[in-house]
């Protein structure tokens, strides 16, 4: 009874705003697509996770009551949760990653209700009220982190032209392989890593926030200033590479999208693919930052996904999450059972490009592969923080 009060008096105070509501990312998602589960890959991109802080979890009965506390370099957080999706409460201090999140209600799927958005990006709070309860949420204040930053270019974008020395010191080239050569038993080197320098531990901002943020290189100097990153930085210029890739000619009729937004990139996919035969799928790996290894294609197999088209969604370097999309024809996906020397195994995710003859001819792939652009199909494994979207 102690819990009820208070609970009650905070789901009055908010009913007063009339119900129109945004939704959260997950209810979009499962609005949008509700035969589509969400790969981890995105669903650990909607909060800000650091492995670095002492932490305390308590659980009381079954799925009633959970608390959690942890303390660290990036400030201290709590999470309160009471009853079944009945009360949540997350507040966070310090940079990056503080904030306050209070949902009351419960119920599955969207559940509707009302969104109210206040302050700036980066210092922001989301409330929102509806069928499916309350939530209130602020994001993270004071300068995003950035984890294995190093400015380059994305090697999964067609007109990508690889420097001769990528050919020796990139950890991305062994992800280029054959079509044949996707067969049970071939070995290949590869390094599957969560922070892979192509995203690192950034997360998604709500679609509403998000469109708030100047977004291109005409303001970039107020988006600078947005998330006091300094001009002429390393960070800065991460930044400009990603909104260059965005804005780039498209190469060969391609249709692409840069997503700010997990509710964006669900859009876009399901504008090209359709909501009811579509899934979303990413590389898994047992361990996080697994070293460079020999890996083998397990005796069970590889199994192809799908054989026409697909959008592939490849996370970039920005101080949220942000997503270069394209659609892709004439292009098979397969999943793929690596066993790793160490014994780690990995379900992989290998998309293969069947058309590469408008592909910039000193893309890293064919360096390496040593072929001419639309001779042979073209493969790579997905890092983990990408995601492909197929019809089945």
């Amino acid at each position: 009874m102690a819990i009820r009060l208070p609970v009650i008096c905070l789901l009055g105070s908010f009913m007063v705003v009339a119900i129109a509501a945004d939704l959260t990312p997950e209810r979009y998602w499962s609005t949008a697509l509700p035969n589509t589960p969400i790969p981890n890959s995105l669903h650990n991109l909607l909060t800000f996770d650091f492995t670095d802080e002492k932490s305390t979890n308590v659980q009381v009965g079954k799925g009633g009551v959970n608390v959690n506390t942890h303390k660290g370099k990036t400030g201290g957080r709590t999470a309160v949760n009471v009853g079944k999706g009945g009360v949540r409460v997350d507040t966070g201090k310090g940079k990056p990653g503080g904030g306050t999140h209070v949902s009351v209600g419960s119920g599955k799927g969207h559940g509707g209700g009302v969104a109210v958005h206040t302050g700036k990006p980066g210092k922001r709070t989301d409330v929102g009220v509806g069928k499916g309860g309350v939530t209130v949420h602020t994001r993270h204040k004071g300068r995003p982190i950035y984890v294995g930053v190093k400015p380059g270019a994305n090697p999964f974008v067609y007109n990508y032209a690889a420097k001769e020395t990528q050919l020796h010191d990139d950890p991305n080239a062994a992800l280029f392989f054959l079509e044949k050569d996707l067969v049970p038993g071939k070995a290949m080197n590869v390094r599957f890593n969560a922070e892979d320098g192509y995203g690192g531990k950034t997360a998604f901002l709500p679609r509403g926030e998000a469109e708030t943020v100047p977004f291109g290189s005409e303001k970039f100097s107020e988006t600078l200033k947005r998330f006091s990153v300094e001009a002429g930085s390393e960070e800065a210029e991460m930044m400009k590479k990603t909104i260059d890739e965005c804005e780039a000619k498209k190469v060969g009729g391609e249709e692409k999208y840069c997503a700010t937004s997990l509710e964006s990139m669900v859009d876009f996919s399901v504008s090209k693919l359709g909501k009811y035969h579509v899934r979303a799928v990413s590389t898994e790996v047992a361990k996080k930052n697994a070293p460079m290894q020999k890996y083998k294609i397990a005796a069970a197999g590889v199994k192809k996904l799908s054989d026409d088209k697909s959008v592939v969604c490849h996370k970039q370097k920005y101080p949220f999450a942000v997503f270069y999309c394209h659609k892709a024809m004439m292009t098979t996906v397969y999943a793929v059972p690596l066993e790793g020397e160490n014994g780690m195994r990995a379900k992989a995710v290998a998309v293969c490009h069947k058309n590469t003859s408008a592909w910039n001819p000193n893309h890293l792939a064919f360096k390496v592969l040593k072929v001419k652009p639309g001779t042979v199909p073209v493969c790579h494994f997905l890092p983990e923080s990408h995601v492909v979207w197929f019809s089945y």
